[in-house]
């Protein structure tokens, strides 16, 4: 169960961030529903995330007021994200690659979890996680706007730098 969390937790600040950057739209401006792999409008993640990785607001909007939302990141092989946690529950799911998270205040890799594609985990609110990805990974996370990506050092927030 502590790996699940951790997993979600990690997750889920990916994915929240994203959602600001990237609309999903069909062509003639309507919503598009549905997605094959090819058609997933990645784009390039929201500051608050190290450069590299990229978002897909797949439905819904992450950083809205409220309502359900689902994202995609997509990270790079060695992409690391540091000790952060979230005020709301969110659900990961690993699409694919290896995904590793750890949890509490300090990244320390000799204590992460490893989660191949087709692993998920959930992870409560205030859950303090890390996340790296060990080769080329997918993760999808499905939660409730708005997405709050919440740094336990603030010098770690990329978006300050």
């Amino acid at each position: 169960m502590k790996l699940n969390a951790m997993l979600g937790v990690a997750l889920a600040v990916y994915v929240g961030a994203a959602g600001v950057l990237v609309s999903v739209s069909a062509h003639g401006g309507s919503a598009k529903n549905a997605f094959t792999p090819d058609t997933i409008p990645y784009g390039p993640a929201p500051a608050f995330v190290a450069p590299g990785a990229q978002l897909a607001v797949l439905e819904g909007n992450p950083m809205g007021a409220s309502g359900e939302y689902t994202v995609r990141l997509k990270m790079p092989a060695g992409y690391k994200i540091a000790p952060h946690w979230h005020p709301k529950r969110e659900n990961v799911t690993v699409i694919s690659g290896t995904f590793k998270v750890g949890m509490g205040d300090t990244f320390d890799e000799s204590k992460m979890g490893t989660f191949p594609a087709g692993s998920f985990a959930y992870l409560d609110p205030d859950m303090h996680h890390y996340a790296m990805a060990t080769d080329a990974v997918v993760v999808q996370i499905h939660g409730t706007a708005p997405v709050q990506f919440n740094y336990v050092n603030p010098q770690d927030d990329p978006s300050k730098k």
